[in-house]
């Protein structure tokens, strides 16, 4: 259940993005989803990709510092208050949620997903399939990009 998630900083200047977005193109890996939060000197770019630890090889060799963290992607019913639903038994179970992301998907789906970087990943996975909140399995999540 539970995604391995890239983040590395980059300096906080035009272009800064580009670089590791050409590095993993050229390397032929796709970007799942990504998401990008910066400061006034720096940005924290957070990747989801397939081959996980081909990318990190590609962007450590090229000289950036990457983290890998677990991360979960949980399907959000798509509709007024669906995340407000989930977010509602997260917060009853006191579930910490460190940060979350959407991930873009086709139209017609009755799920949105979200990236969610949990505080404690192995009990948010507990918490979630109690709750029967559908956490996405990675080879699920990859699928549906290709299809």
């Amino acid at each position: 259940m539970k995604l391995h998630q890239l983040s590395l900083f980059l300096e906080n200047r035009p272009g800064a993005i580009k670089i590791p977005c050409r590095l993993l193109a050229d390397a032929g890996i796709n970007i799942l989803t990504l998401n990008l939060a910066d400061t006034a000197e720096y940005g924290i770019l957070r990747l989801i990709v397939k081959d996980w630890q081909r990318a990190r090889q590609v962007l450590t060799d090229a000289g950036s510092v990457v983290n890998v963290a677990e991360v979960i992607a949980i399907d959000v019913p798509h509709r007024p208050g669906g995340l407000a639903d989930v977010l509602d038994v997260l917060d009853s179970e006191n579930l910490g949620i460190a940060y979350m992301y959407a991930f873009a998907r086709g139209r017609g789906s009755e799920h949105a997903a979200m990236i969610f970087r949990f505080d404690d990943p192995d009990r948010a996975v507990e918490v979630l399939s109690r709750h029967h909140i559908h956490a996405i399995a990675s080879v699920d999540l990859f699928a549906r990009v290709s299809a």
